[in-house]
């Protein structure tokens, strides 16, 4: 069965496959990096029943190993032959990706606590070692290809807030607040922030920082259910939290930001997207490391929008963004991977490769992006054309410069 799947699927690159002790298969035409992979004849019955799950597990498990190559160049090489063998249009596609909806996203509040718990309550030394020193845990904004992590994430704030058009004395809501980096920021502009989490080690290191920088007083950071805050808010945010809602929940959502969005308020939710119809989450991903998640189709998300009354006053798609963000998380986690493995084991580490390799194939091959869409109650809730977000964000930036660019005195002093 995996023999046929693959010679009627891999038709480019130069694929090897040993299975056990027999002798070694060759599939594709040849052009392209060699990936050699060696194989139990177990885990070639796994990926023959299940690739999209096993191909992750028999990794992690090392029932699969590379003699040539890694798992990155290995899905390249799919991602190469997409169009062959891809299926996600066809009934039986649509019809799991239904039932997947279903039973799988309910995400009351006690399952999106548990599942929260998974990924995000999970040791603040292992997330310190591979992202920016912000802890920013989402997609980056590269405004050039040099950018570096920590410039992309500062330019991504400052894109953000641009979009809203924070002023001080603004109230803010940010939903899923993470290690309180972006609730931080937007303090700095003046704002008054109440940042929302589920997970209780995001919230005490969100805490630390506030406290530490001396914003907890205009910032607070509470472990709540989104849809449980109360009151008034001029601006709202969400980054990076939409994806762990789950489809039967988007209309509770909106409903929410509605409920709590001043009638002059601005909102902006940042997500990971799909460019192709309704589908399902990836099987090794929703069972090992965000279950309850799903990556939304636009057009899943724009009519409960619709029904909650708001305006789309603004949607922009960043395409390969998340890509080069993953792309320095891999090789932060790889520097770092010796660290990590004393931290857990190298079953975690295998693991965790998988998924950022993965994660990074979706953007480059697989169809995923992100997207941020700005919303309002009002029609005149913001000025006509777009000018006021790049002139918001060059103006934030040259603060965020001035606040890093050591005085004269300093200088002198450093001498």
């Amino acid at each position: 069965m995996l023999q046929g799947f693959l010679q009627r699927t891999i038709q480019y690159g130069d694929l090897k496959v040993t299975i056990g002790r027999t002798p070694v298969q060759t599939f594709g035409d040849g052009s392209g990096p060699e990936i050699a992979i060696r194989m139990t004849p177990s885990a070639a019955v796994k990926l023959a029943l299940k690739p999209d799950l096993k191909l992750g597990e028999c990794f992690m498990d090392g029932e699969l190993t590379f003699e040539a190559g890694d798992m990155y160049g290995l899905l390249e090489l799919v991602g190469r032959n997409n169009n062959v063998w891809r299926n996600d249009n066809n009934f039986i596609g649509r019809l799991r990706s239904a039932t997947h909806r279903r039973l799988t996203q309910v995400n009351g509040r006690r399952a999106s606590r548990r599942n929260v718990a998974h990924h995000y309550d999970l040791s603040y030394d292992l997330y310190r070692r591979f992202l920016d020193p912000d802890l920013q845990y989402s997609c980056a904004y590269f405004r050039t290809p040099t950018d570096s992590l920590e410039e992309a994430q500062i330019a991504k704030k400052a894109h953000i807030a641009a979009k809203l058009g924070v002023r001080p004395g603004d109230k803010v809501l940010d939903i899923g607040c993470g290690w309180g980096g972006l609730g931080l920021t937007l303090g700095g502009i003046g704002a008054e922030v109440l940042g929302v989490t589920l997970s209780q080690e995001q919230l005490t290191i969100a805490r630390q920082r506030a406290a530490a920088s001396g914003m907890d007083r205009h910032v607070d950071f509470q472990l709540r259910d989104y849809r449980d805050v109360q009151g008034q808010f001029d601006r709202i945010v969400s980054v990076g939290m939409f994806e762990h809602v789950g489809v039967p929940n988007y209309q509770e959502y909106f409903d929410t930001i509605a409920r709590l969005l001043s009638d002059d308020g601005v909102a902006l939710v940042h997500s990971i997207g799909r460019r192709t119809p309704p589908g399902v989450t990836q099987p090794f991903i929703a069972k090992y490391i965000f279950p309850g998640g799903y990556i939304p189709a636009l057009s899943e998300v724009i009519p409960a929008i619709e029904r909650a009354g708001l305006w789309v006053t603004d949607i922009e798609l960043l395409r390969l963004h998340y890509a080069e963000t993953l792309r320095e998380w891999r090789r932060r986690f790889e520097a770092q991977r010796a660290e990590i493995a004393e931290l857990y084991d190298e079953r975690f580490c295998r693991m965790w490769e998988f998924y950022l390799v993965a994660s990074e194939a979706g953007f480059r091959w697989f169809g995923m992006m992100n997207f941020q869409i700005q919303l309002a109650k009002k029609v005149d809730a913001l000025p006509l054309t777009r000018d006021y977000m790049a002139l918001g964000e060059r103006d934030l930036l040259a603060a965020e410069a001035h606040l890093h660019t050591p005085s004269a005195a300093q200088r002198t002093a450093a001498e």
